[in-house]
């Protein structure tokens, strides 16, 4: 199908081209943007500010926006933005739904029922409709859950010169805004093509039957004219589903419909159940916000709207410290905005760096080594990098016992956390008091190296007794437990501190490493699911270890040339791990 003058101008600019000399350049093909908001209060400012900085100029670009049966600030939301850059654009068309209602039979706002269905496909027709009248040469559908991160979207898409083109989203899930397959009924076909292409192990432009959510569609070429929403096809018979109508419209028209995923485009809200209510879309919301502080680039609210000023409080423990080098500033500065994001008043520990640390210094703090300790997996003994990590939560041991703190939460700065972290740590804590659990420390996220049973405890949902493990990226500890590995008198007989827990609760595989702690009665859980993990692995790109990549702890030369051990790798056994390295458990939103 030949292109648009205006799409092959676009395409020669990306691929650094340019007009004959002295020859004007032509304006960039026009856009309408449809904007179709119904209880997005919670994803809206987020929405509107990726729309501000599309990299592509506004007088090119028309709004039609619509709201839907809302019953919360969605339209107030959408009304104050449009009040600030409507004038920006070529032209703004406001379709709001005045009465806050439910549709008949719905018995909540996430619900889809039939009348719903219909009245989405008429409002997306209606834009469509709007589109080609005014002279659009595309239109883009983009759904209010969807944060376009990537501000050059809309310019490659364009430039793919594609009759209907979806940029692949990201999400917190397996789940993402395309189909590999349909079966002939029209429902979801699953196919070898999904997981390589959702993980981008192979990566480009592919045709597939189906495309939602967000998606470019040109209103140029051959059969695109044919395309429609609503009504739907005279042969119709598959479901009364918007994305399924317009799929079979595309097959029926011959119109080919690709997903691109070269590029890390944006991010998708997954959506919850239909009895669910608004407040755990907001609990994924959230966390779509901390992955994209993970990954990148960060998702940025509008300038223009109003947000709801955050009050962070300590979850109900006593502290929530976060242990921090001063060198690593990137670090500390996303763990922070995570804690912030998340309503979570957390506490700055600078870490002791350990690289700064000289021989002589860390025998002047009584630092030993525990006598024949070796890495398990590189035959290396201690790191001055560990030296440090122990002696960061070795502070914090010593002040929970000096200023007498029950409970507090020690998280180190480089944690991922999953979706309804705080809701499912508090509900996991009020269970944990409920049935008066003695308990001395309690992993939020770990490595679990031996996969042997773990007993569940009775009467508190999630929780089992932890055995080997690795990993103290985030832990609960209370006062009793604190003062148990004070006791033992650790600096003087020193091993990486994730080697020290588990033989202070006697689960540490070497005998010899046990003899010389005694008691060794720390009463140690963990939760399961896990509600955090390493933000990445050994082999990632991003990867980085201030513990594993420092000199030996006693010899100022000799580094241990070690760029990451089994310890820091993922787990392969972890099948419900996704290509990022987190956990898909947050799927179950029954554990928020």
């Amino acid at each position: 199908m030949p292109l648009p003058p205006s799409s092959l101008l676009l395409l020669l600019l990306l691929l650094g081209g340019s007009p004959a000399r002295g020859t004007p350049e032509p304006p960039l093909p026009t856009v309408v943007i449809a904007v179709l908001a119904r209880n997005a209060g919670y994803s809206l400012p987020h929405y509107l500010g990726a729309l501000e900085r599309l990299d592509y100029p506004r007088a090119r670009l028309a709004l039609w926006c619509a709201t839907d049966h809302n019953v919360d600030n969605t339209t107030e939301i959408l009304q104050e933005w449009l009040a600030a850059m409507g004038k920006e654009y070529a032209e703004v068309v406001w379709r709001p739904e005045g009465e806050p209602r439910l549709y008949p039979d719905e018995e909540s706002p996430k619900q889809w029922t039939k009348e719903r269905h219909q009245f989405l496909m008429e409002l997306k027709q209606e834009a469509l409709d709007f589109a080609r009248a005014w002279g659009a040469d595309y239109i883009l559908f983009a759904d209010t859950d969807n944060i376009l991160t990537n501000n050059q979207t809309l310019k490659f898409l364009i430039g793919e010169g594609l009759p209907v083109v979806a940029p692949m989203l990201d999400s917190q899930t397996y789940y993402s805004n395309f189909w590999c397959g349909i079966t002939p009924q029209g429902y979801y076909r699953r196919t070898s093509d999904y997981f390589p292409t959702k993980n981008r192990q192979r990566q480009g432009c592919f045709r597939v039957p189906m495309v939602h959510s967000t998606f470019l569609l040109a209103l140029q070429g051959e059969g695109v004219d044919q395309l429609a929403f609503y009504p739907p096809h005279p042969n119709y018979t598959w479901p009364f589903d918007d994305i399924i109508v317009f799929a079979y419209s595309c097959q029926a028209a011959g119109v080919s419909v690709h997903i691109c995923n070269q590029h890390r485009f944006g991010y998708m809200n997954v959506p919850v159940k239909s009895y669910q209510g608004l407040e755990d879309e907001k609990i994924n919301f959230i966390h779509l916000i901390l992955e994209a502080l993970v990954d990148g680039p960060p998702m940025q609210p509008s300038a223009h709207v109003f947000l709801p000023p955050k009050r962070p409080n300590k979850m109900g423990f006593d502290e929530v410290f976060v242990i921090s080098l001063a060198r690593r500033p990137e670090r500390r500065q996303r763990m922070l905005s995570s804690l912030w994001e998340m309503e979570v008043a957390g506490r700055v520990l600078e870490a002791v760096d350990g690289g700064a640390l000289n021989s002589s210094t860390i025998k002047s703090l009584g630092v030993d080594l525990l006598p024949g300790y070796y890495d398990p997996y590189s035959g290396r003994t201690l790191t001055k990098g560990e030296v440090g990590c122990f002696l960061s939560h070795y502070s914090i041991w010593e002040e929970m016992v000096t200023r007498g703190l029950e409970r507090v939460v020690v998280f180190e700065d480089d944690v991922r956390f999953e979706a309804g972290f705080r809701k499912r740590l508090e509900r996991l804590m009020e269970e944990v008091a409920q049935e008066q659990l003695p308990w001395d420390l309690i992993y939020l996220g770990r490595k679990q190296v031996t996969w042997d049973e773990e007993p569940a405890v009775e009467g508190v949902r999630h929780l089992v007794v932890a055995n080997y493990s690795y990993w103290t990226l985030a832990y609960a500890l209370s006062l009793s437990g604190a003062g148990k590995l004070l006791a033992a008198q650790p600096l003087g007989k020193m091993l990486p501190v994730d080697e020290f827990l588990p033989i202070m609760y006697d689960q540490h595989p070497n005998e010899d490493y046990k003899g010389h702690f005694s008691p060794r009665d720390l009463r140690a859980f963990a939760v399961r699911p896990l509600l955090a993990f390493p933000t990445h692995y050994a082999g990632d790109a991003q990867w980085l270890s201030d513990t594993e990549t420092s000199t030996i702890w006693d010899d100022d030369t000799q580094a241990t040339g070690w760029s990451g051990s089994r310890k820091t790798l993922r787990d392969p056994r972890l099948d419900r791990v996704g290509s990022s390295g987190h956990s898909f458990h947050s799927t179950s939103h029954d554990e928020l």
